[in-house]
């Protein structure tokens, strides 16, 4: 083989050998920050200062319907109905993080 050629392969394979090693800083990356977002997600949401914080969500929301004159039974039910979307979310994230969508399970036909 002439040294062009062997020159031009060894050239070609270095090159090969920065994209794969390109492609793989990239994976490692975006796993890393992907891991990052879910426990500052989990961390948010499940941890003891969220849910102190979602209690005086809700107080604080029962209070100010009260302030405002709504009658008790409609304030619980209006607080009740407050206090699921926290609920809500945590099942979305519970099921975000196990790998499960509802969509996906509907498609399935498991869910209707």
């Amino acid at each position: 083989m002439s040294l062009i050629i062997i020159a031009n392969k060894m050239s070609k394979e270095k090159e090969e050998d920065v994209e794969e090693r390109h492609k793989h800083n990239e994976e490692d990356i975006e796993e890393f920050i992907s891991q990052q977002l879910i426990k500052s997600v989990v961390a948010s949401v499940f941890s003891e200062q969220a849910g102190a914080d979602m209690g005086k969500a809700v107080e604080a929301f029962h209070k100010g319907l009260k302030d405002a004159g709504i009658p008790e039974e409609t304030a619980v039910k209006m607080t009740e109905d407050y206090r699921s979307t926290f609920a809500g979310l945590r099942d979305v994230m519970k099921q975000a993080l196990s790998g499960k969508c509802p969509r996906d399970e509907r498609r399935k036909g498991s869910i209707k």
